[in-house]
Order: C-alpha cells, then structure tokens, then sequence
C-alpha cells in the first residue's frame, strides 16, 4: 500500500506543470514558440520572488519586435528578446514586476515605497514628460526584478547609484515587500530545471 501511494505521488510530481515549480499564478500565452514561452517560466523560476501571491491568471502577449510592457492582468514581450534567453529574464520580471504594483499594492502603500524609491510620479499620467527612470512605476519594477534575481546576466542590474534598480539595496527591498504585501523570498529553481528549455528557432 505504501509502494502504491509513493508511486502515485511520484506520477503526480513528474505531471506537474512547469509554471508549479515557477511558483507563478497561471500564464496564459499568445503567440511564440515554445521555447520562447518556456524562457517566460525560466525568468520566473530564476526569481526568488513568490509570484504565486500575484491574485489571477497573467495573459503573456509574445510577439516580434514589439516593445515589451504591461498593463493589470497582460504581459506583453519582444519575443526577438526573448530568442537571446538568460539576457531577457531581467526584462521579463521588471515586467512581471509591474503585476505587482497593479494587483497588490494599493496607493497608501505606492506612498510608502515612492518615499525611498524615489521619483517624480508614480505612473505616467502624474507627469508626462519625465524620463523612465522618473517614474516610481518602473523604478519599482527594476529594483523588484533585481532584488530578487541578483545575477550578472540580469539586465536590470544598477550600472550608477542613479540607475531605476538602485535606490534601494535589495535586502531592505525586499524587508520592506515583506512587511507591505507578505512577499518572503523563496529558493529558486536549480539550473537543470524543465523549464529551462533549449531555444528553437523562430519559424516563418
């Protein structure tokens, strides 16, 4: 009996999906191949950020030389970045990052982070014609996305102390995430993880 139910355990692992190991609400792709959507579940799980606490179903849009942006609920990416693997993993969590803002963070708590983060406005319509790097919004979203990935291949890695991810060291970022939305850092996925998949090349 217990060989029994140690097998049907085992068969449930190896059936799992890999957005579980991911820790990543469901994603629901548009376009790309299915290299490209596992580079998407490979920046997840290189993150120690637990995005399963994000509260719904994430629409990821791929598509060709596209800007890559996010709006509540919808992901959109370059999937020509996506084809250089680890290099677009930073870019795929800063947008990710921005799920969090949208759909955990409510304005009391943008104060809160605005005040060490830094910026002339949260998000764009407070101030039209600031830089990028000027709004909270994406400030939030880099220094999310190297927080909880410090790697070399991390494009979102602060280069000056006036980058969009370096107005907070990534401890006390991530300190302050506990505190506001419950968000504890986890291990992230090994290397060798399924979701790391080989890149295809893109077909016509």
């Amino acid at each position: 009996m217990r060989r029994l139910l140690l097998l049907f355990v085992l068969l449930g692992l190896l059936a799992a999906p890999t957005d579980a190991f991911a820790r990543a609400p469901g994603l629901a792709f548009t376009g790309g191949t299915p290299a490209e959507q596992a580079q998407v579940r490979a920046a997840l799980n290189a993150s120690s950020f637990p995005w399963e606490i994000l509260p719904q179903m994430i629409q990821v849009h791929l598509a060709s030389g596209v800007d890559s942006y996010a709006t509540p609920g919808q992901v959109f990416l370059d999937a020509d970045l996506l084809d250089a693997g680890r290099f677009s993993w930073g870019t795929v969590q800063h947008e990710f990052g921005h799920q969090v803002d949208f759909l955990l963070i409510d304005d009391a708590k943008r104060a809160t982070l605005a005040t060490t983060l830094g910026g002339r406005a949260w998000y764009y319509a407070g101030d039209p014609g600031a830089a990028h790097g000027e709004y909270g919004c994406e400030r939030f979203a880099s220094t999310l996305a190297w927080s909880y990935w410090q790697s070399s291949d991390n494009a979102m890695k602060p280069a000056t102390p006036h980058d969009e991810s370096a107005a907070m060291a990534p401890a006390q970022f991530r300190a302050l995430l506990a505190e506001l939305i419950g968000a504890r850092p986890v291990a992230a996925a090994p290397a060798n993880a399924k979701a790391f998949a080989p890149k295809r090349k893109r077909t016509k």
